[in-house]
Order: structure tokens, then sequence, then C-alpha cells
């Protein structure tokens, strides 16, 4: 997977300078001190492609002591990868259109009051699998982190959760963590013949990454502007981070 530039919002004289992912236990405790006992908190975590989402929300899950934590990818809710192509949005995977919203919220909405069936994306195979798909319990906290809080006609799947959390970056230290990690699995499809970026593999090292460049300037970022970033304002909570990782709250 692929609005206007990036602009933090900063308070210089309360913002706390946080080193990545040891940001996690005060962030923990900020958001720990909004669950109250019996209903589950909805945690939402977005930003844009490469931003670090997954790596946030695992920190977290990691550091809310004493409450029963479950995470849930909106990757998993993408429209699979037929669907798509029958649709004509194979470019437009990532952006709002692609993902099932409706099945999302069910899923939120079901989570409010027990377990629930929650859908999961392979990044190998660059689909949805139904083979991963899992029942997630009871939960105090339930992490949702992804591309697809995104509004879409007219409906916002951010307005299911209790707090929103927007991780910021600025564009060129997106690209540089998305090529990075685009190279990441082109090399490692050299040993795994499932991966969908072994269709890659006859590139040289360099097309490799400009192609990646062309991925992120034709899609990621198009969407980052156009929809992604609107979560910025909105946010309960918003991160910043630079290009070594380290996180500063901007925003609680």
């Amino acid at each position: 997977m692929l609005a206007l530039p990036a602009t933090r919002v900063s308070s210089p004289m309360h913002a706390m300078r946080l080193p990545a992912p040891t940001d996690a236990p005060r962030l923990a405790q900020h958001i720990s001190a909004h669950h109250r006992p019996g209903a589950p908190l909805l945690v939402g975590i977005t930003g844009s492609v490469a931003a670090g989402k997954s790596a946030l929300a695992a920190a977290l899950a990691e550091n809310l002591a004493g409450l029963r934590v479950a995470t849930v990818a909106t990757d998993g809710f993408l429209r699979p990868n037929a669907e798509l192509d029958a649709a004509g949005l194979t470019l437009r995977k990532g952006f709002p259109e692609s993902y099932d919203g409706v099945a999302l919220a069910a899923t939120l909405a079901a989570l409010r009051h027990g377990p629930a069936s929650v859908p999961a994306y392979s990044h190998q195979r660059y689909d949805v699998d139904p083979a991963l798909a899992r029942v997630l319990g009871p939960a105090d906290v339930i992490l949702v982190e992804g591309l697809g809080l995104a509004p879409h006609a007219g409906k916002d799947p951010a307005t299911a959760l209790d707090l929103l959390i927007y991780l910021d970056a600025d564009e060129a230290d997106l690209e540089h963590w998305f090529v990075t990690r685009f190279m990441r699995l082109w090399h490692a499809a050299a040993d795994d013949p499932a991966s969908f970026y072994v269709r890659f593999r006859d590139l040289t090292p360099e097309a490799a990454q400009t192609l990646a460049r062309g991925v992120w300037t034709g899609i990621n970022l198009p969407n980052l502007r156009d929809h992604i970033s609107g979560a910025r304002d909105r946010a309960d909570i918003l991160l910043s981070k630079d290009r070594d990782h380290r996180l500063t709250l901007q925003r609680a």
C-alpha cells in the first residue's frame, strides 16, 4: 500500500522529547488514564505508509501494564486483490475506497461487546489472507492501527474510536523509510518464491529503488496528502518522528 505537506503542530515549551521506542511507557500511561473498567477503550493509530504505526502499536501493547490489549490492523479490511482488480482500483490500494468500511465498522462495534473475528493481511502475499484471520477476545484496550481510518463516502471510521493518535513525519523521511522497507522485502524475496516481491527480482538494485520511489511518488504521497493527513488536526494525540525515529509528543 502504498494533504498538503506535513505541517507540524508544535508547542516547544511543552513538547516531550522521547526516544523511540522507550516513549511507550509514558504514552501508555496517558492512554490507560482514559480507560474505564467494564468498557473497552478503542484507540486508533494512523499516519502515512512507513510511519511506524505497527511498531508503535506493538510498543504500546507491551507497556499497557495490567490491561488486556488487542491490536487490530486495518490492512485486514482491504478489499481482496481480485476485487480491487475488477473495480480498477489496483493502483488505489491503501486509498479509502480500497477498504471495506462497513466490515471495519461492524467489527469495531462487535469488539466493544466481546469477542469478534478479525481478518488479516499478508504483506508477503500482498493480499488479505483468510488463513490469518483470528478471534479477538474481550479486551480493555483495542489498538486499531493503519491507513483505513480515513473518511470515505461521507463516513469517518474514526468516529467509532475513543482516542485517535496521528504519527507525523517529514515527507522526505517517510519516503526514505518506505524505500528502505521495499528494498528489505525485495532482498528477502530472493529466498522466498511465495513473496509478492519475487516478481521484481529481475530488476537491478538501482531499478528496484527507482520502482519504490515511483510507488511512493505516484501512490503513497498523494494518499497521504489527500486523505491520511486529514487526521492530523482532529487527532487527540499528535506525535512527530524524526529521521532517527525519535518521537516528540506535540499534542495530548
